[in-house]
């Protein structure tokens, strides 16, 4: 077998990608831009992606390949129609970093809610050492326990930040984002309601026809003074423009992100040009990518190819 991983830096220098060698020979790429695409993928049996698009040209090119391994959930980035009618099996991996995500989640909340950027800074800033009393409290914070928090997105992940935050004393509540989801644990709401009652918002829902442009600012007008929005799905599921605006107007106390609708964030991004950044915190895409996550990940898109070339299913797209 002859493997390519297109884009290793996606998943870490810390974690070992040897065990590919197993498999036969193996080219690992940091990167691969969309000119070398092709160069990279046109003698290989099989390829592992993250984000490195696998398109018709691509599979044209590639009269060998045999399996398309997505090291992520979503496998957006391959045509998943033509690669049936090639005969190339596509496999991606689910729920390796629900733990990860899950995680950053409430460690985006407690920096926001508790002001810790602010907090640090006062005390390496020296003004601590000057102070005339053993605490200082400039700017207050709330706790969660008897507050309500709304979820956008009731897959694996939003269950379990509902689980943790029930267990924090939260009231938890959810919009479903498709329509079909049920859980007898927390109570539906519609999407206007859960936005004007929650004090915490966390958006953990698939871009979709039916979330993308879902936040607006006519729905943040509806949001509490002292909400706080998280988004750990997609990107495009909040108006960029919009939620900018609201941090501005102080329509909401703050909003943790994780995701972008262009990644990296492009330098006219409005939220770079954001004079409230103390409300605002924004990592770069990193939620999922705990050492342990990343892993898991390795190890997942190691098992799908092993079943495969044993004639079996495992992880299987098409």
């Amino acid at each position: 077998m002859k493997l390519a991983i297109l884009d290793a830096q996606t998943l870490g220098s810390d974690v070992d990608l040897s065990i590919f060698r197993e498999f036969g020979y193996l080219e690992v790429h940091p990167t691969t831009s969309k000119d070398k695409t092709i160069d990279r993928v046109m003698d290989k049996n099989i390829v592992i992606t993250n984000k490195v698009v696998i398109d018709r040209s691509v599979m044209d090119a590639a009269p060998n390949l045999k399996l398309v391994c997505v090291a992520a959930t979503g496998y957006n980035n391959v045509d998943i129609e033509y690669a049936k009618r090639k005969g190339i099996a596509v496999s991606n991996v689910a729920g390796y970093s629900t733990d990860s995500v899950v995680q950053h989640t409430f460690g985006m909340l407690f920096y926001l809610l508790e002001n810790l950027r602010h907090y640090d800074d006062y005390v390496k800033s020296g003004e601590y050492s000057n102070s005339t009393i053993f605490t200082y409290i400039g700017k207050p914070f709330w706790e969660i326990k008897g507050k309500t928090w709304g979820i956008i997105g009731l897959g694996t992940i939003g269950k379990s930040v509902g689980k943790i935050a029930k267990a924090f004393g939260c009231k938890v509540v959810y919009y479903s984002t498709s329509g079909l989801s049920i859980d007898p644990e927390f109570e539906r709401k519609e999407l206007e309601e859960l936005l004007s009652t929650s004090d915490i918002v966390s958006i953990h829902a698939p871009l979709n026809e039916k979330t993308r442009n879902l936040i607006t600012y006519q729905n943040l007008k509806l949001m509490k003074r002292n909400a706080i929005l998280l988004n750990l799905g997609r990107g495009g599921i909040v108006r960029e423009e919009d939620l900018a605006k609201a941090l501005e107007e102080r329509l909401i106390y703050g909003a943790g992100l994780d995701v972008l609708e262009r990644e990296p964030i492009e330098p006219d991004n409005p939220f770079l040009k954001i004079k409230n950044r103390d409300r605002l915190l924004i990592t770069p895409h990193i939620a999922w990518t705990s050492i342990e996550a990343r892993n898991r990940l390795v190890r997942e898109v190691y098992l799908n190819i092993k079943v495969f070339l044993q004639g079996r299913q495992r992880n299987r797209v098409c």
